[in-house]
C-alpha cells in the first residue's frame, strides 16, 4: 500500500535534523530540464506566473539560480523534514524512530512539481513550483503536460515491487491530478475529512490538510499494509462514517466538541 501527499509552499531548512541517511530522487534528469527554464525566469516573470509577491519572487528566483545537480547534506536535505506546512504539522515526522523512518520510505510518496515523485529520504534542494503552474517547458505548456504519465509509471514500479494494488491518496486535487488515474493499476481511496461548522459537516481546508498529515502519520505508525484497517483511523476525534462513504471515498468526520478536545492535536 502506497500513501501520497502533496508537498508544501512552506521550507525549513533550519530545524537540526538527526537523520544523517538519504536517498537521491529517481526524477532528478526531468528535474534539470525543468530548472533550465525556470533559471532563465526573472524576478518579474516568477511572480507574475506564481502570483507572489516580488520578496518572494526574489527568494526563488536566487533559488532557481542555486540549484545545481550535485546533491548532499550541505545544499540539501531529506523531503519529509525539509517540507513545513498543514500536513506536515500532522505527520510530525520529526519524532519518528527509525522503524517510522524505514516504513514511511517504502510506503510514502510526496507529488511535486519539480521533482514529480519523492521518498521521504530523497534529499530536495529549495524551490518553490506547484504543479498548478503554467509553466513552459518545450512543447508543454504546463507541469502536467511536462511529467505526463511519468508520475504514474514510478507509482506503478512502486506498487509492483511490493506486491500491491492499493493507493491512498491523501494529496490535494491540485496534485493528484499528476497522477493519471485510469492507468494507474491500483485501487485508489481519497479519504475525505469533514468539520462541523455552525450544525453542518464540510471540508474545512485547514483542518483538512492537518488531518491528512495525521493520517499519514497514523499509518506509519501502526505500519499498517491493508487499507480496511484505516478505517480504525480517530486522531484528533476523528471517526470513520460509513454511511456517507463510497468504495473509493472514505469520509471521516468530527464534531465541534471533538474538534474543541483536541484543537491543540
Amino acid at each position: 500500500m502506497i500513501t501520497v501527499i502533496s508537498p508544501a509552499k512552506t521550507l525549513d531548512y533550519d530545524s537540526p535534523v538527526n537523520v544523517t541517511e538519504y536517498t537521491l530522487p529517481a526524477l532528478l534528469n526531468h528535474s534539470q530540464t525543468l530548472i533550465k527554464s525556470c533559471k532563465e525566469l526573472t524576478p518579474q516573470s516568477i511572480a507574475d506566473l506564481m502570483k507572489i509577491s516580488s520578496k518572494l519572487a526574489d527568494l526563488n528566483y536566487q533559488r532557481f539560480q542555486n540549484w545545481q545537480a550535485d546533491f548532499n547534506l550541505e545544499n540539501a536535505r531529506q523531503a519529509i523534514f525539509a517540507f513545513k506546512g498543514d500536513v506536515y504539522e500532522g505527520l510530525q515526522a520529526y519524532d519518528f524512530n527509525q522503524n517510522n523512518i524505514n516504513f514511511a520510505q517504502h510506503h510514502l510518496r510526496m507529488l511535486s512539481g519539480l521533482y514529480g515523485l519523492l521518498r521521504p529520504l530523497d534529499l530536495i534542494q529549495p524551490y518553490r513550483l506547484e504543479m498548478g503552474i503554467k509553466l513552459k517547458n518545450g512543447n508543454n505548456d504546463n507541469l502536467y503536460q511536462f511529467w505526463g504519465d511519468t508520475v504514474t509509471e514510478q507509482l506503478n514500479q512502486q506498487l509492483a515491487q511490493q506486491n500491491s494494488h492499493t493507493l491512498i491518496n491523501l494529496a490535494s486535487n491540485e496534485y493528484f491530478k499528476a497522477v493519471n488515474q485510469k492507468k494507474l493499476n491500483a485501487d485508489i481511496i481519497s479519504p475525505v475529512f469533514l468539520d462541523e461548522s455552525k450544525g453542518k459537516y464540510k471540508i474545512i481546508s485547514f483542518y483538512a490538510k492537518r488531518a491528512r498529515g495525521l493520517m499519514s502519520r497514523y499509518i506509519i505508525k501502526n505500519q499498517l499494509n491493508e487499507a480496511v484497517d484505516l478505517q480504525s483511523f480517530d486522531l484528533a476525534g476523528y471517526q470513520f462514517d460509513k454511511r456517507q462513504s463510497s468504495s473509493n471515498e472514505w469520509v471521516f468526520s468530527r464534531s465541534e466538541k471533538q474538534a474543541s478536545l483536541h484543537k491543540h492535536n
